[in-house]
């Protein structure tokens, strides 16, 4: 562990606890004790998620920034996440501390009582869409109605699907929803065991290029951003080690952003799939962007949220409204210093 890195961290915490003290940390706030120099890390586990549809968490995972950051004192736990419904799971239920949601999903937990909060924006993805075998008579939303779609509720594709039944004045009521999880509705969709799916790169983009299937519906804007959130537990009790992390992610931006070829291979080797339909995704998502949870986000949430409450997978509107006022923790993202990590 350098000294760099202590230095730093130290300074961020000692931010936190400053802003906190102060009532300026967005969201309901961070309060920790103040470290004092050369103390050790808050804790002796650092659990995060990696998963597919978050190419930075593949990047740091592979470099091993972490782990060498760390050194013997902290052990880090990856565990794979399959969707952002099961990240939320494992935040949810203490399984890990920090993971990588879709925007809409980390919204949904949040206004269903889940005590999270979105840390840092890891990139702007189009990563939803919605596909047909390929030769179907499908060839709009509107012919979805009285067919049967596959979705992972809790996810980005199911709400990217509500937006775009609701664009033609159809509801879930107007179709039959089979809840599956990303990989099993690619299977299903290929097997013909449903009409249609609304389906999450990369395996989206596996399907349509092995040319079992076709987009039929394909809109950036009913997209949501990528959430990194952790625990308010763990948000209160390591913000070091939260700050560690953000950094981390932060130098994962730049060294995708130098690294295309690199940042799709590890891609492809983690998800299995061709170097082609990795190298797709990963030109369909935008990585450089702003990381600092605000407004952008907020915008986006503000019109999916109303949803939530029509689809009734949230009660009422006013736990939309108040989730999206604790929600956002833009601390550790506005001091986030990539140089910090070796």
């Amino acid at each position: 562990m350098s000294t760099r890195t202590r230095l730093t961290l130290l300074t961020a915490t000692t931010a936190v606890v400053a802003m906190a003290m102060t009532g300026c940390v967005a969201g309901e706030g961070t309060v920790a004790p103040e470290p004092t120099e050369g103390a050790e890390w808050s804790d002796t586990t650092l659990t995060l998620d990696f998963a597919t549809y978050n190419p930075l968490s593949l990047i740091i995972k592979d470099q091993g920034w972490l782990e060498a950051e760390l050194g013997d004192d902290v052990t880090v736990e990856w565990v794979q996440s399959a969707g952002s419904n099961k990240a939320n799971e494992a935040l949810r239920a203490g399984a890990i501390d920090v993971g990588s949601t879709a925007g809409s999903a980390a919204l949904l937990a949040r206004s269903n009582g889940s005590p999270i909060q979105v840390i840092n924006i890891f990139t702007q993805p189009n990563w939803a869409a919605i596909a047909v075998p390929t030769g179907s008579d499908i060839t709009s939303v509107a012919d979805l109605a009285g067919r049967t779609v596959a979705a992972t509720k809790g996810t980005d594709p199911y709400f990217f699907l509500l937006q775009a039944l609701a664009e033609e004045g159809l509801t879930l009521a107007d179709i039959s929803l089979q809840n599956l999880q990303h990989a099993d509705g690619k299977t299903a969709l290929e097997t013909g065991a449903v009409d249609a799916w609304s389906g999450l790169d990369p395996l989206l983009a596996t399907s349509v290029y092995n040319g079992a299937a076709e987009i039929i519906y394909d809109n950036v804007d009913f997209n949501s951003y990528g959430f990194l959130n952790a625990t308010e537990e763990f948000i209160t009790n390591n913000p070091d080690l939260a700050q560690l992390v953000v950094n981390a992610y932060e130098k994962a931006r730049q060294w995708a952003l130098e690294n295309p070829e690199e940042t799709a291979a590890i891609l492809a080797e983690v998800a299995g799939i061709d170097i082609a339909i990795a190298e797709a995704t990963i030109a369909r998502t935008v990585i450089d962007i702003d990381n600092v949870p605000g407004d952008a986000q907020r915008d986006v949430l503000s019109v999916i949220g109303p949803i939530f409450v029509e689809s009734g997978d949230v009660p009422n509107q006013e736990l939309i409204d108040a989730a999206l006022e604790a929600l956002f923790n833009d601390t550790f993202a506005l001091a986030a210093d990539p140089d910090a990590i070796a």
